[in-house]
């Protein structure tokens, strides 16, 4: 994962889950400076027996997803010319963790993490497949993603029920569509991945709220056939299809303002 990463003296590194300190040890060997954050108080103790003499690392005993991610890199990893995020992820809320820092204003330029294979899939699917969503259409916006490494069950203590993969997300430094903006983008990819089974034109009349000729005015100038399904429609086509909704918006025809 350090390797992956790419970890050096410049990197400052935030770790979430960082539980006894494993992951912890090997990055403050490699990185200038450790943000290691760990929800649950009983790690703490071994955290801080481990840890206190290391000049390197900061401990933060919190739930990350409550805590402004910008706030704490500020108070803990102060003056930064690198950020990265390496972390073994407590699976209830990889996806939640994702989105916390794909969606932080801090530049993370990597993010290394292990996550439950299942997760994996979803995150790196090819296009019209089961596992193809907003997930995978959230990590095709914000990076280029690698799957590194597998990681079968047999190699954790206490064996778990499921095996791991370590993923990278090697991260855009320009947003894409950046015409668009990111809020309305995935309004639009939300609203019709909420019902998947639908026609796209059907999903984005009921649940974005965009008036039907609107709908097939927008998707006819993005080049989409009205009748596709929302699993069928690749990351461009869903930017094109923003793209004209938005020029539809400010003319001031239906739809919903997001911006």
């Amino acid at each position: 994962m350090v390797e992956a990463a790419s970890v050096t003296g410049e990197d400052h590194v935030v770790e979430v889950g960082a539980g006894l300190g494993a992951l912890t040890e090997r990055l403050s060997s490699q990185a200038g400076k450790v943000l290691a954050v760990e929800i649950d108080r009983t790690f703490m103790p071994c955290l801080e027996d481990r840890f206190e003499d290391t000049e390197n690392v900061r401990l933060f005993r919190g739930d990350i997803l409550n805590h402004d991610l910008a706030k704490l890199v500020d108070e803990y990893l102060p003056g930064g010319a690198s950020y990265k995020m390496v972390s073994n992820l407590p699976y209830y809320i990889t996806t939640a963790v994702l989105f916390h820092f794909w969606e932080s204003s801090v530049p993370f330029s990597r993010m290394v993490v292990m996550v439950q294979e299942e997760v994996a899939s979803r995150i790196n699917p090819a296009v019209n497949t089961r596992d193809y969503g907003v997930l995978s259409l959230a990590a095709q916006y914000y990076a280029e993603v690698d799957i590194v490494h597998k990681a079968p069950r047999t190699c954790f203590r206490p064996t778990p029920d499921v095996d791991s993969c370590i993923v990278r997300f090697r991260m855009r430094e320009t947003p894409l569509f950046p015409d668009v903006g990111r809020d309305l983008l995935f309004q639009l990819i939300r609203a019709a991945f909420s019902q998947r089974r639908k026609t796209l034109r059907n999903a984005l009349t009921q649940a974005f709220g965009a008036p039907r000729d609107v709908t097939l005015e927008a998707m006819k100038a993005a080049g989409i056939e009205d009748n596709r399904r929302p699993q069928t429609v690749s990351l461009a086509e869903y930017g094109r299809l923003a793209r004209e909704i938005k020029a539809h918006q400010q003319k001031g025809v239906g739809g919903r303002t997001t911006q």
